[in-house]
């Protein structure tokens, strides 16, 4: 099968252009605002989708975050989308966007997952005083920066090293790691087996 892969995102698109330098094939790039990210699939010729997350309450607490998670999914079904990547997407999806791409949505996070979860992973870090921390790819779920770990790469945390220095450490090393984890994915997918044997493909290497 040929695997379509979506990258969702919600800002520069850094992460996004990572993964077109390396040769990942992006089928589709979906946005939840207007944003950079757009912009790169554009002058890329990828196909570009905008659910504007405004239509649906925008970042005010009545935000409908059920409804946008099904109308997101249904958009991406309806484009035979087969695996979902998250780069920087800013939005948690509910239970109703996982069911239908069970066990085929993945994330990336700038920390060494169980630890420092949610939007200040990094800052985290430093305010505990780890002497390194790094990034995780793993299979997303509900709950956030959950799910199985498809891998993991360490970062030394420097002296001096601020919030800005760190996280660009972090980054470096996040742009090689996550290509790679989705093009295992995207072959695993290819030749008929499902996310759940790279998971342990991952845990045995």
């Amino acid at each position: 099968m040929v695997v379509r892969l979506c990258v969702l995102v919600s800002g520069s698109g850094t992460i996004l252009e990572a993964l077109l330098a390396s040769g990942v094939e992006v089928s589709l790039v979906g946005a939840d605002r207007p944003c950079r990210g757009l912009d790169v699939a554009r002058e890329a010729g990828v196909e570009s989708l905008l659910v504007d997350r405004g239509a649906y309450g925008g970042f005010r607490q009545d935000f409908e975050r059920g409804r946008y998670s099904v109308d997101l999914a249904g958009a991406l079904r309806d484009r035979d989308i087969d695996l979902v990547a998250m780069a920087g997407f800013g939005t948690v999806v509910t239970g109703a966007f996982h069911e239908v791409f069970p066990r085929r949505v993945l994330n990336t996070h700038p920390s060494l997952l169980p630890a420092f979860k949610g939007w200040h992973a990094v800052s985290q870090a430093l305010a505990a005083g780890v002497a390194e921390t790094g990034c995780t790819v793993h299979v997303a779920t509900e709950a956030l920066d959950d799910g199985p770990i498809l891998a993991q790469r360490r970062v030394a945390v420097l002296a001096g090293d601020d919030e800005s220095s760190l996280h660009e450490r972090i980054k470096a090393v996040e742009r090689e790691l996550y290509p790679a984890v989705i093009t295992r994915v995207m072959s695993a997918l290819d030749e008929g087996r499902d996310v759940t044997s790279v998971v342990r493909e991952m845990e045995e290497a």
